[in-house]
């Protein structure tokens, strides 16, 4: 697992020691304490517990993305950690962090990046697996960031369009889409709405929004849903959804709805559909921006950058219990196929 902490050095020397060294006798343990405070410094802030399968694959896709790099944790740069999915403990993360003066700070979704950003308006800051950072006010442009933040993006607006032509390609019966968000958690759900209204008209399908903020929400909004037939439900990339994926992923079991979700760790766990961006991958890309910023880059002038891979889940399992069966097309393009 990996740690709380890592980069930090601890040092005691006695009087006997002191003197010696004075007299250069073991000069050595300054000359390396001093190599160690010289160190670059970074945070990296993982928006889930530290117990969560998901969050521990991206802190380990960053890390490993480091030494092809140049580095060395604990040789030529200290990092600190931190993990929370709780938004209510963020903005105290974030200042804790900021109060570190890092060097450079990797601050994980959308709300972590916003805590972060609010703190500081000096220390570089490369954002990943974060939505919409224009309209969440990170950066002023993709091309052109112009501030001290810029990143990678997990998905782009017209994404909205896709999830609903897998609801309606697994599930053609399908008349009515739900889209269920947290806006406080995920304000940039709004971003999404524009090509789901666009494409929910193409397939002649009724769209409806339910924003939550309570787990009792969730239910009823699914429970209203399950009251009339050829409902469907879609849910966007949201730390609040995250946290509630089980409860989401057995109600629609329940009420024998299909939902197609924008991340595979939602098929894992048994959900029926995802289609998004391999966030792992998203991860290693931002050890390419640590890197060029502490050689002496500055994130205003590196663009933001959209996902290149992409990942197709299904989960065999659960469409067999929904009555649903994938079509071929589905079935040979999938990435991940669970049974």
């Amino acid at each position: 697992m990996i740690p709380l902490e890592t980069g930090r050095m601890a040092i005691g020397i006695g009087r006997r020691q002191f003197i010696a060294a004075l007299g250069g006798a073991t000069a050595w343990p300054f000359a390396t304490y001093a190599q160690q405070l010289a160190m670059p410094r970074i945070a990296v802030l993982i928006g889930f517990p530290q117990d969560e399968q998901e969050g521990q694959k991206w802190a380990k896709a960053f890390l490993d993305a480091l030494p092809p790099l140049g580095w060395k944790p604990d040789t030529n740069v200290r990092i600190d950690w931190r993990w929370t999915a709780d938004p209510a403990r963020m903005p105290e993360v974030a200042k804790e962090i900021v109060q570190l003066r890092p060097d450079l700070i990797v601050a994980t979704t959308t709300p972590l990046t916003a805590a972060v950003l609010r703190e500081t308006h000096t220390i570089p800051v490369v954002f990943a697996v974060v939505s919409d950072p224009v309209g969440s006010g990170f950066v002023q442009s993709l091309p052109r960031p112009g501030g001290n933040a810029t990143g990678f993006i997990n998905v782009e607006a017209s994404i909205g369009g896709k999830w609903l032509e897998l609801l309606k390609e697994i599930a053609p019966n399908t008349s009515r889409a739900l889209v269920i968000f947290n806006p406080k958690t995920a304000p940039q759900s709004y971003y999404y709405l524009k090509s789901l209204q666009t494409s929910a008209a193409t397939l002649g399908l009724t769209i409806s929004t339910a924003e939550v903020a309570a787990a009792d929400q969730i239910e009823m909004a699914i429970t209203d849903l399950a009251k009339n037939p050829n409902g469907g439900i879609v849910i966007t990339p949201d730390i609040f959804s995250t946290a509630h994926r089980d409860l989401i992923i057995s109600l629609a079991a329940r009420f024998r709805i299909p939902a197609v979700y924008a991340f595979t760790f939602f098929v894992k766990a048994g959900g029926l559909i995802s289609y998004g961006p391999d966030n792992t991958d998203l991860l290693r890309r931002a050890a390419t921006y640590v890197d060029r910023i502490l050689k002496g880059e500055k994130p205003e002038n590196l663009a933001v950058q959209l996902p290149t891979k992409f990942e197709l889940a299904i989960n065999t399992k659960t469409a067999a219990a929904l009555g649903i069966k994938f079509p071929a097309a589905i079935l040979a393009t999938a990435e991940e196929v669970i049974e």
